[in-house]
């Protein structure tokens, strides 16, 4: 078997594991859990993070999502949509690309809507794809934890943290975001 044919292999396979995920979605419970939790790490990470979560008209909150793959790779994740501080709805987040990626890590991803418009767009979507149904910009912050007065008035942000393993990847681009049933 040549290198390409085994890599496209290893690919599928990966994708393949990482899809299956979204056919056992966690409790409730279970991932409100999670979402508190990530939200706890992500305000400890910049205090600037809980007064601007102050300013959204929602929040959705992915906990863990795992991406993976050599040369064809896909990404998985559950959260859970925050509308004045309580659960508005249960999510999915997946994507899969084809090119230069090469290993598996697993990370937490914050969307904030900042306007009600774009709150409600996303709502009431039967599905959502960042970057073809919205713009999402990637906030980066500076040493000294500021945030970049442009970026942040934007009507949605989204937030790469706590990554865990091996990929270079936080791209958030070409995600699909569907909303779920989970099991009580």
């Amino acid at each position: 078997m040549t290198l390409k044919a085994l890599a496209a292999a290893t690919g599928l396979a990966i994708l393949a594991l990482v899809a299956s995920a979204a056919s056992s979605a966690h409790s409730k419970a279970q991932l409100d859990a999670s979402a508190d939790r990530a939200l706890h790490h992500f305000f400890n990470l910049n205090p600037a993070n809980r007064d601007l979560a102050k300013k959204a008209a929602g929040i959705l909150i992915f906990s863990h999502v795992s991406k993976g793959g050599a040369g064809v790779a896909g990404e998985y994740g559950q959260g859970v949509l925050r509308v004045n501080r309580a659960t508005a709805g249960y999510y999915s987040i997946a994507a899969a690309s084809v090119g230069l990626t090469l290993g598996f890590a697993k990370r937490s991803e914050i969307v904030m809507f900042m306007t009600q418009d774009s709150l409600d767009k996303f709502m009431a979507s039967k599905g959502w794809s960042i970057g073809a149904d919205a713009a999402v910009v990637l906030v980066s912050q500076s040493a000294g934890g500021a945030y970049d007065t442009e970026t942040i008035g934007k009507p949605i942000l989204g937030f790469v943290f706590g990554a865990k393993g091996l990929l270079g990847d936080v791209s958030l681009e070409g995600s699909k975001i569907t909303q779920i049933k989970t099991d009580d």
